[in-house]
């Protein structure tokens, strides 16, 4: 499988990844800054929340790690919680952005 479709299937898996207290998936909230697929089948996403004092954050990094994992071609998943730069919501897909009354 190559880099491009394992990123693929990673895109696809987070949007299975949900904040418990959003009804919208973690990649269309824009949450995701990076993935970072490596030829030995690691992979590195940093990510961010929607606030940084989030009681959700462990268990939301958490099911982005198992999931990532879980996919075919991963090995390892790091995954970086980062808050820079700061999450808006103009970070938001316009799916997600309709989905919440944003537009």
């Amino acid at each position: 499988m190559t880099k491009y479709e394992i990123e693929e299937k990673i895109v696809a898996m987070l949007k299975t990844v949900y904040d418990p207290e959003i009804p919208v998936n973690v990649y269309e909230l824009g949450l995701i800054y990076k993935i970072d697929v490596q030829e030995q089948g690691d992979v590195v996403i940093d990510m961010t929340l929607t606030a940084p004092n989030c009681p959700a954050a462990d268990f939301i990094v958490e099911d982005v790690r198992q999931k990532i994992e879980s996919i075919d071609g991963v090995h390892n998943a790091t995954i970086n919680l980062v808050f820079e730069p700061e999450w808006d919501k103009d970070m938001m897909s316009e799916e997600a952005k309709l989905e919440l009354g944003f537009l």
